[in-house]
């Protein structure tokens, strides 16, 4: 491979050598584009935008195509002969680009943008990229980046047709589908009519026989139809449904006799029920009985509160008798020493100084200050 090389000369005396340092190498000639071809496959591969799951399928029977090539260029032609020689009803759509040289790949990548943004009114089915055979350096606008990415986004479908058979560009490997040549694009992007029309003839066939079997089908039927007893004799058919009608409204009127007897009989016996009860006396029977229970409650009610009133009376002298102010009224008292809050009984219970409460009767109270303690004495 040639390449270019920058850098100094420099000179070893003892020997008196020659030696180039290089600082920086380059490709020289075609070599240099397929290394920057190598490097940009490399690149996208890495990224996925070769990969079939990105590929988007290519319409069987498009109706608008878009050819996106020079219009000066035999690649036109051959697209466009290519697919109406096989598909005539189509309509094509010219988008005039440079395709070699410098910023063709810039110029293709902005008008397939266009065709994208604008598809709404152009209601395009597919689109063809691509121009005639040429030298690598002619073929370069369909290896540079930014056509591949633009191939890439693109949501309408992509044939790359690029060169000839020989030929493999980025924009082939990133297209959704490639053409070896423009013929061939034309190939792909649509069907042949011949082929149609063969297909056509044959769904043609097998419908016309599918439909003569069913004719003969429903015709079998009709006249198995047409043969059984209900077109055959239809009166007696009516006859025989009037007499299940008639023997129907018969059996009707037989069940509903005997059901009304019936009900009818139940009525009566429960007419001897009742009479045999004999209501007016039973009520006044149970009167009487009710009469009767209201006054041996009322008695016995009477007794009982009675013995309840002089049960409470009993205990109610027995309270009296037990409170200890009763004694009070008598003349008696209660002492209560307020130091211990107890009734003094004995007369060791309180000391000299102590202040002691003295409760007389209807509650009346005074206190005093014992000032000295001793047994009185008893007289003779």
């Amino acid at each position: 491979m040639e390449i270019l090389a920058t850098g100094h000369v420099e000179v070893y005396s003892p020997h008196g050598k020659y030696q180039f340092c290089a600082e920086e190498l380059q490709p020289a000639g075609i070599g240099a584009l397929q290394i920057a071809f190598q490097q940009m496959y490399e690149k996208l591969k890495a990224e996925g935008l070769f990969e079939d799951r990105y590929k988007k399928a290519i319409p069987h029977f498009p109706q608008r195509i878009g050819i996106v090539t020079s219009k000066s260029g035999a690649a036109v032609h051959d697209i466009a002969d290519s697919i109406w020689h096989r598909w005539p009803i189509v309509r094509l759509f010219l988008f005039d680009v440079p395709v070699q040289g410098e910023g063709a790949a810039e110029e293709i990548a902005r008008k397939l943008d266009w065709i994208n943004r604008h598809n709404k009114q152009l209601n395009l089915d597919l689109l063809i990229v691509g121009r005639g055979g040429g030298s690598m350096e002619d073929l370069w606008a369909f290896n540079e980046e930014v056509l591949a990415r633009a191939i890439f986004r693109s949501k309408i479908p992509i044939i790359s047709a690029v060169g000839h058979e020989i030929d493999t560009t980025i924009a082939d490997l990133v297209a959704d589908a490639r053409a070896s040549t423009p013929t061939k694009a034309g190939m792909i992007a649509v069907p042949d009519q011949r082929e149609v029309l063969k297909q056509l003839e044959m769904v043609q066939r097998r419908l016309i026989s599918s439909m003569r079997s069913a004719h003969r089908t429903a015709c079998e039927q009709l006249q198995t139809i047409l043969a059984s007893r209900v077109f055959r004799e239809p009166q007696g058919m009516v006859e025989r449904a009037r007499q299940r009608v008639d023997m129907a409204g018969l059996y009707l009127a037989s069940v509903m006799r005997e059901r009304f007897e019936r009900l009818r009989r139940r009525l009566e016996q429960a007419k001897d029920i009742v009479r045999r009860l004999e209501p007016v006396r039973l009520i006044a029977g149970q009167r009487i009985r009710l009469e009767r229970m209201q006054a041996a409650a009322r008695h016995g009610l009477s007794k009982v509160l009675e013995q309840k009133r002089l049960q409470l009376s009993a205990a109610e002298n027995k309270l009296t008798a037990m409170d200890p102010r009763a004694v009070l009224r008598r003349g008696y008292t209660i002492t209560i020493n307020t130091r211990t809050g107890l009734v003094v009984r004995r007369l060791e219970e309180v000391h000299v100084g102590d202040v002691i409460l003295t409760e007389l009767a209807q509650r009346q109270q005074f206190t005093s200050r014992v000032e000295a303690c001793g047994q009185a004495k008893q007289e003779k």
